[in-house]
């Protein structure tokens, strides 16, 4: 391993990164300022306007290491906790962070509407690159542009350790490694940092391991998921925390969720229900309710923590040929939940009954990533698959549109619009 992850500064988010500009600064007080007063009521009843979009940046012919095809395609997109910039994944091994433009927050109705097929609305801040394909990335959870040293997002990759990345340079805060019998490192398939932001949980096969975030390196504690013969039995390939009530989801590849106590990984549920294996499991605003998604799957499934016995209803969306991973989100007042699917659509259920609100087109090919702004109108989405047998780069240019492998930014209609 690079002696530059090895021996990469131990600088957790209490400290060690550099000062931002005072702009983004300024800017970011306001923007929390703003999160205190209230929550935009957003208003499904118009489809929202694309404020931003991004593709031609995200274009690639050399086929990256590990890719099956010479194209690069987006594979998830999360907005940052302060709702300042939003990070994509894509099949590149690469990690782009954007900002939202400053003009956004003034008034939205006020800027044009982003041209699909043209240039990009603007570039990258930042780009850090991993050495293999990108199992999973998340942010910290207390992250703030007004605090550089919590400007932070984690992220794993194939054969390699869980790195701490800082949001601000770019560069490698820190390492969390685990090593195998062989003592070998251990690639995390799944991360998210608990609520708190004290520990950082990670999802291995039939196994979770705890790292302190503030203690980088190869110390954790480990917990098998295993127990009297229930659990899962597989790859764990998603990670949720409860808002209120200590509790997490890991979802597993062996089509079974459980539940957990965060204090001690004592085991409470195990769900059983999704036709494949699951990709992402979501805990509701108010912790009461449970969503899970699955891989060649069309339904998110609603459970009741408080009742497990029976599935509360289903959530249709287009995914039930696709192996990968769709992103659903739930907005912030927690009253409306918005899943893309295989057919480019954007679907938004009212979450009170499970009754389907409305849909639009995002793009000309699978929407895998869909994430609402945290206190903003604005949600991102992500799009693109990986194809064989394009390895010609004009056959790429004469068979990719602007919609297809592509990010936008949207606004929607809400209750802050004068």
């Amino acid at each position: 391993m690079a002696a530059a992850e090895e021996e990469a500064a131990a600088a957790p988010p209490d400290g060690g990164a550099e000062s931002e500009p005072a702009e983004m600064s300024a800017a970011g007080e306001e923007r929390e300022e703003a999160a205190e007063y209230s929550w935009p009521q957003l208003h499904f009843d118009r489809p929202p306007r694309r404020l931003y979009h991004f593709a031609r940046q995200f274009r690639s012919v050399a086929p990256a290491a590990g890719s099956g095809s010479g194209e690069n395609f987006l594979k998830g997109v999360k907005w940052s906790p302060d709702g300042s910039s939003f990070l994509t994944s894509s099949d590149d091994n690469s990690l782009r962070l954007f900002y939202l433009p400053e003009d956004a927050y003034s008034g939205a109705e006020h800027v044009a509407e982003a041209a699909v097929g043209g240039e990009d609305s603007y570039g990258a801040f930042l780009q850090v690159n991993e050495g293999e394909p990108v199992y999973d990335f998340c942010w910290y959870p207390c992250m703030s542009l007004s605090e550089p040293a919590t400007c932070v997002f984690a992220s794993t990759s194939r054969d390699h350790p869980i790195h701490l990345w800082d949001a601000t340079s770019g560069e490698l805060r820190c390492t969390y490694r685990a090593y195998d019998a062989m003592d070998e490192i251990a690639a995390a398939l799944s991360i998210s940092f608990n609520s708190a932001g004290s520990k950082l949980f990670a999802g291995y096969n039939k196994a979770i391991r705890v790292f302190d975030v503030h203690r980088p390196g190869r110390d954790f504690e480990q917990y098998s998921l295993l127990k009297g013969g229930e659990g899962p039995t597989g790859i764990i390939s998603s990670i949720s925390f409860s808002p209120h009530n200590g509790m997490l989801a890991v979802g597993s590849y062996s089509q079974t969720t459980a539940v957990y106590a965060e204090s001690n990984m004592e085991p409470l549920y195990v769900l059983h229900g999704q036709l494949g294996g699951v990709t992402q499991v979501l805990f509701s605003k108010d912790g009461n309710y449970l969503y899970t998604g699955g891989r060649k799957d069309p339904y998110i499934l609603c459970w009741d923590i408080r009742n497990t016995v029976d599935i509360v209803y289903k959530l249709y969306r287009s995914a039930d040929t696709t192996n990968q991973r769709i992103y659903f989100d739930i907005e912030p007042c927690g009253r409306h939940l918005a899943t893309g699917g295989q057919d480019g659509m954007v679907h938004v259920y009212d979450l009170q009954g499970g009754q389907w609100v409305t849909g639009f087109q995002a793009a000309g090919d699978t929407v895998n990533g869909f994430s609402f702004h945290p206190y903003l109108p604005f949600a991102v989405t992500s799009s693109g698959h990986r194809r064989f047998g394009m390895q010609d780069e004009f056959e790429d240019e004469l068979n990719l549109g602007g919609d297809e492998n592509c990010c936008s930014v949207w606004v929607f209609s809400s209750s802050q619009e004068s």
